[in-house]
């Protein structure tokens, strides 16, 4: 038998699933669209030689720091469970925070939508974004020698969508 809190703490990860599936789903879409429309669009690996760490944190979180260190830094989620928290600190900006078995961040993915977002070269340096063929702006760059990725990407719309990904490395 199952109690209140316990159906409460499934409600939750469903959310975070059903969250989490669209998000992919949107993802998947809009990158196979891009990959079928052109071949312009590609990954960046730049040299180990002179990659340079940009975009490595945000709001004092990092990659490998536990969820308790999080929750520290950014306070309650909005919703949480052990595989993530998602937070909405405005309208404007969200963040969703993902964790391995060990309830280590492994994946910090923040969302600014109209205005707020860093500005791209803060976040994936210097280089020039690859627009896709419906306007929408891209760019990831790869950190081997530190086993992380951060992506940039920017939508089209009349009040685009800026997503900051960072992500460790298997």
């Amino acid at each position: 038998m199952k109690t209140t809190h316990q159906s409460r703490i499934s409600t939750v990860e469903f959310i975070f699933y059903l969250l989490g599936m669209i998000i992919l789903l949107l993802l998947a879409a809009a990158v196979g669209k891009g990959q079928s429309q052109t071949a312009t669009m590609r990954t960046i690996k730049a040299p180990a030689q002179i990659q340079q760490q940009l975009y490595r944190e945000y709001r004092g979180v990092r990659l490998g720091m536990t969820a308790v260190e999080v929750r520290a830094k950014l306070g309650e989620p909005a919703m949480k469970s052990d595989e993530q928290d998602f937070y909405i600190f405005s309208a404007n900006e969200t963040a969703q925070i993902a964790y391995d078995a060990a309830q280590k961040v492994v994946t910090i993915s923040t969302d600014y939508i109209g205005v707020g977002a860093p500005d791209y070269k803060t976040v994936v340096g210097e280089g020039l974004l690859l627009q896709r063929p419906d306007g929408s702006l891209f760019r990831m760059v790869f950190y081997n020698s530190e086993r992380f990725w951060v992506s940039y990407n920017k939508s089209s719309s009349e009040a685009p969508v800026v997503t900051v990904t960072i992500g460790t490395m298997k």
